[in-house]
């Protein structure tokens, strides 16, 4: 059962137009009940595999998330190039 059960949902979810400190307040609020879950893990991994749009899941807020995404994706786009001029490199190496 995770840490979460039983705190107050709003913890977690911010409010339409919350900003500033107190959203970066509430989503710290909402990580320290994370950070002494025993399901933190496999909670993180579910936001991360069905991207969960909202609210902090897994000790991650939706700017962690976000983040984890991008750097994904850039990764994704580095190998993808990599691999499309690797060929070419190693005909050249092999002459």
């Amino acid at each position: 059962q995770g840490a979460c059960r039983g705190e107050d949902p709003n913890a977690f979810f911010h409010p339409e137009g919350e900003r500033g400190a107190a959203r970066e307040n509430r989503a710290e609020l909402a990580k320290s009940i994370c950070r002494r879950c025993p399901v933190l893990d496999e909670c993180a991994t579910h936001a991360l595999a069905a991207r969960e749009p909202y609210g902090v899941w897994g000790g991650m807020s939706e700017e962690d998330r976000e983040s984890i995404y991008r750097r994904k994706q850039a990764l994704a786009r580095e190998r993808l190039s990599v691999d499309a001029v690797a060929p070419a490199s190693l005909g050249v190496l092999a002459s």
